[in-house]
């Protein structure tokens, strides 16, 4: 069968092999692919993987010829399930291939507000240590994690990961995940949203993007929040209201924000988090390291064989 990929740019910039892909059947590769590109590069593909190029119910009416539609991520919001499903193509997803890379730069976000490592770092860079009084010096207050809550809205096998390491850290977990009350596994309670803003010292994110829980952050959830309390998301950027979490940051309502992912990305310029005190942005890089982007390539291959031999695996919708 005839495969493409339309934006293999950002899963293998080129320090990967796709030799597992390649070996099941003609591939060709695009490093990006716009929209009014996808429909010809698709012409006569079988089967199509796309990490972000969206995949419209038009477009997926323009494809006859496609029987899998692979994602190379775990996140499908970038496909109309609905519409593959309604013409009978398979779509598959690459689930939890990133999960122990994720749950680091959650703390990694959570460390540089808490410790503020880069910052001190560049001070020191700069000429500060060496023109100092003292021995030492430290701007703002050095949090220490030990003894605090952590909150992790969404309790899936990442939010279960970043629990293990909060752990490690002594503090104190809070989850909240549909339908599920009482302890959790390995210490902490399953609560409702309410409590879990107003009790947490820290609220992680790590649910899936739906019409549910957009904008699950907003100015009424800020508010439940503790003025100490940091905010990190390493899911969905659609998950926070932007312009009340940067009000909110620049009134110091609360601590400090740690993101991974924005709204729009790459972001515009104006967005208000960029010039937002107190928050630490790094550029969609929580799923990227090179383990974790060789299991969602080897993840990808499997579902292609599976999907080949009558047995998908990882379908979704």
């Amino acid at each position: 069968m005839n495969i493409v990929i339309l934006d293999g740019y950002t899963a293998n910039p080129g320090d990967l092999s796709w030799a597992a892909i390649e070996a099941l059947g003609p591939c060709t590769i695009f490093d990006r692919t716009a929209d009014a590109e996808i429909v010809s590069r698709v012409a006569d593909a079988e089967i199509v993987l796309t990490n972000k190029t969206v995949l419209s119910a038009d477009t997926i009416a323009c494809l006859p010829e496609v029987k899998m539609i692979g994602v190379l991520a775990t996140g499908v919001n970038v496909v109309d399930v609905a519409a593959a499903k309604a013409r009978g193509i398979i779509v598959c997803n690459v689930p939890a291939y990133s999960t122990p890379g994720v749950a680091q730069a959650v703390f990694a976000l959570l460390l540089e507000l808490t410790n503020r490592t880069g910052h001190h770092d560049r001070t020191v860079h700069e000429g500060r240590w060496a023109a100092c009084e003292d021995f030492c010096y430290w701007d703002g207050d050095l949090v220490d994690l030990a003894g605090l809550t952590l909150g992790i809205v969404g309790y899936g096998q990442i939010g279960a990961a970043v629990a293990r390491v909060g752990r490690a850290f002594d503090m104190q977990i809070l989850a909240n995940r549909r339908r599920a009350t009482g302890a959790i596994e390995g210490g902490g309670d399953y609560v409702d949203l309410d409590r879990l803003f107003r009790e947490s010292d820290v609220v992680s994110l790590h649910c899936p993007l739906t019409p549910e829980t957009k904008e699950l952050v907003n100015a009424a959830r800020i508010e439940q929040m503790k003025p100490t309390a940091y905010l990190i998301n390493t899911a969905r950027g659609g998950l926070v209201n932007e312009a009340d979490l940067a009000a909110a940051l620049n009134a110091g309502r609360i601590a400090g924000a740690g993101l991974d992912v924005l709204s729009v990305e790459p972001p515009s310029a104006t967005n208000p988090l960029l010039a937002a005190k107190s928050c630490v942005i790094t550029p969609h890089i929580a799923w990227a390291t090179r383990a974790a982007r060789r299991r969602l390539l080897a993840i990808t291959a499997a579902n292609i064989v599976a999907f080949l031999a009558g047995s998908p695996q990882n379908v979704v919708g």
